[in-house]
């Protein structure tokens, strides 16, 4: 018997959930042939199987998270391993590979862990393929080896729990690491775009006056570590977009933005929404990005404190379109006016630079 971990499919994603088994125990594959379909917390990922052999046993079941590293199925095969994803080859043993901590859902059988008796089987070149065709580096990638356990404690008040899985569980790890490390401050402010044309693009706009304003203050265009108190201001602006989904939210880069010009820009947005929607966007498209926007009023909600996620210090948010009665030279009149929050990481930025930046967007809005 020989084992298949599963591989690590990205840069340091921890887990996958199995989405579809395109298999069965008892089944003869070919390498390369398409195993099974998981889950992470950015893309839908068909992984291959690395050898041709006979299934012998299957780990899990779909909606089952599955540890990087732990055995996702187990081969009956005559032909010799020749490499890892990553790394040695490493020998099966009740301490590491088939360490029942690695499992969320189904944990391996206990003839899983005779030690001695099983060898791990790694993806070749098919797997470091796929990584490539997603973007991905698989060079200097340690497989997790394990002794580590993921729970979820539920309220004993719930009457059916269900786990979150893939985008909204990533959501959730990404949230909660912005609250413990992120000291935030959110600013509101309005803008009157009243004198804007009928049928105006209200992102390319924002994104313009965010680039506008990464200029005149670079330090909200950033990343900032807190650990050795260190930044990084960029030149480029690789704005992340905020878009909503039923599976959770995704923030895909739009790369070298002031680089774009509006019809550039509205191609991207399109793009993105789209690869959203039929959950076709490559991991690399949600990586890097330097500052972020969300437009969380289209449906309700004038102001709002978004999160700010690290590495980056600052996130700007739009509300929903209104009219409103202002005063403009001592007389009332209705207006359309936008309401803008924007929240900055205060270890990073000081209340002058986010004043500045915030100026400078409400300008180019105004224009």
């Amino acid at each position: 018997m020989k084992f298949f971990n599963l591989p690590d499919l990205g840069e340091g994603i921890p887990e996958a959930d199995i989405v579809e088994w395109h298999i069965a125990e008892g089944d003869n594959v070919t390498e390369d042939q398409v195993i099974v379909s998981v889950e992470t917390a950015k893309a839908v990922v068909e992984v291959p199987s690395p050898v041709t052999g006979v299934i012998a046993k299957l780990y899990g079941q779909p909606g089952d998270t599955i540890l990087t590293g732990a055995p996702l199925l187990e081969f009956v095969s005559d032909q010799e391993d020749t490499g890892t994803v990553v790394g040695e080859l490493a020998t099966a043993s009740s301490s590491s590979d088939t360490d029942d901590s690695f499992f969320i859902g189904t944990p391996p059988s206990d003839n899983a862990s005779s030690e001695g008796s099983d060898q791990t089987v790694a993806a070749k070149g098919s797997l470091s393929d796929l990584a490539a065709n997603l973007g991905l580096s698989m060079e200097s990638q340690n497989v997790n080896r394990g002794h580590q356990s993921v729970s979820y404690p539920l309220n004993s008040l719930l009457k059916k729990p269900e786990p979150l899985k893939g985008v909204r569980k990533h959501m959730a790890r990404t949230m909660a690491q912005s609250h413990a490390e992120v000291v935030p401050v959110t600013l509101f402010d309005e803008v009157d775009i009243d004198h804007w044309q009928q049928g105006e693009d209200i992102t390319v706009r924002l994104i313009k006056a965010i680039i506008a304003a990464c200029k005149k203050e670079p330090a909200l265009n950033a990343w900032f570590d807190g650990a050795s108190l260190s930044r990084e201001v960029f030149e480029n602006v690789h704005l992340g977009l905020a878009v909503d989904s039923a599976e959770g939210l995704f923030v895909p880069v739009i790369r070298n933005a002031e680089q774009l010009d509006t019809a550039s820009l509205r191609d991207s947005i399109n793009g993105y929404r789209e690869a959203v929607a039929n959950r076709s966007l490559a991991p690399d498209t949600m990586q890097g990005a330097t500052i972020t926007l969300s437009n969380f009023g289209v449906f309700a909600g004038q102001f709002a404190t978004p999160v700010v996620v690290p590495p980056m210090v600052c996130i700007l948010g739009t509300g929903r379109l209104k009219e409103k009665a202002v005063s403009v030279e001592g007389s009332i009149v209705s207006r359309r006016i936008m309401p803008i929050s924007m929240s900055f990481d205060h270890r990073a930025v000081t209340g002058g630079e986010a004043t500045r930046f915030l100026q400078t967007v409400l300008e180019q809005l105004s224009k």
